[in-house]
């Protein structure tokens, strides 16, 4: 279970005391996390979830509350920081920066088909349209430096062939680094997976975990979204989940020119991103009871996209 910070229950009551929400009823930790301590909290006036911030610089968490803000404000299904009666949405508990938010109704799927992708692209659009006139600032912390400080040092670990595909892809990022500064702006939420959307029913509810977002490139979000929701299990795109995804984004926010040219490379950067994290999190957490996804699973998707036959949708 990936429940790093365990809680007792009376530390948990008093803590969410001053919420004025009613009695505890009963909590439960979360397995599906990876990076944070998640649990589902019911009090007698609903359902909450409460995270404690174990990984990243706490200097951060007012962005993403403010951006949480925002997106709520815009009428798009995000969890939002609860405050308390005296104003608090930041608190702390069991030393951890801890929030609580609003349960969102719905599940994750693990199969979708056409009709999800459609709406999940259309939601990531209006992500982007709410925030592209004025990106709130932050710098993502498994960037592009990142991926150049960190390549290298994983290569060194993989067999030839795999360290040859890594390679690539770094010089790949190499050429093309000032090309991506300068595509079109907004904020992201970088980490839109299925085990991140909920729906309920055939209808997208809700989205959640917005602790990888940051300012960037619109393309790398919807190629980081398109990677895991329109890839076959051998990492080959679903060319019709593919094309829902990207006609339904394309219906809210047109491309621009720069952003059609780079779009088979930033597919394989976006696998870079998170071929390097898996890497590094098997490494790290190597023997403890701490969800780890396969990192083979994207080297198998950036090699299907060595040759990218998907063209963004242009309009005429």
């Amino acid at each position: 279970m990936s429940v790093f910070t365990p809680l007792a229950r009376p530390e948990l009551e008093a803590f969410l005391a001053p919420y004025g929400l009613g009695r505890l009823v009963d909590f439960q930790g979360i397995a599906a996390g990876s990076e944070n301590t998640n649990f589902f909290i019911s009090l007698e006036q609903g359902e909450y979830v409460l995270t404690l911030i174990e990984r990243g610089p706490s200097a951060d968490l007012p962005f993403f509350i403010q951006l949480l803000d925002v997106l709520h404000d815009a009428g798009l299904p995000v969890p939002y920081a609860i405050p308390t009666g005296t104003g608090e949405a930041l608190r702390s508990l069991a030393g951890k920066p801890a929030l609580l938010q609003p349960r969102l109704a719905g599940k994750h799927i693990s199969s979708a088909h056409a009709e999800h992708c459609r709406q999940v692209g259309e939601l990531l659009a209006h992500i982007h349209l709410a925030t592209r006139e004025a990106p709130l600032p932050r710098k993502s912390d498994r960037g592009l430096e990142w991926m150049l400080e960190q390549g290298p040092l994983q290569a060194e670990h993989l067999a030839a062939p795999s360290a040859a595909l890594l390679r690539a892809v770094l010089g790949e990022v190499r050429a093309l680094h000032t090309a991506i500064r300068a595509l079109p702006q907004a904020n992201l939420h970088a980490d839109m997976f299925r085990d991140n959307v909920l729906f309920d029913g055939n209808h997208l509810a809700g989205v959640i975990d917005f602790y990888n977002a940051c300012s960037g490139p619109m393309l790398y979000d919807l190629a980081i979204a398109l990677n895991d929701w329109c890839s076959h299990p051998d990492g080959s795109l679903d060319t019709a989940r593919a094309q829902a995804l990207l006609g339904a984004y394309a219906a809210q926010r047109p491309f621009s020119p720069s952003e059609v040219e780079l779009w088979p490379a930033m597919l394989r950067i976006a696998c870079l991103r998170f071929w390097l994290s898996r890497l590094i999190a098997a490494e790290s957490f190597a023997g403890q009871e701490v969800l780890i996804h396969d990192p083979a699973e994207f080297e198998r998707r950036l090699a299907q996209r060595q040759q990218v036959a998907l063209h963004l949708p242009v309009a005429l």
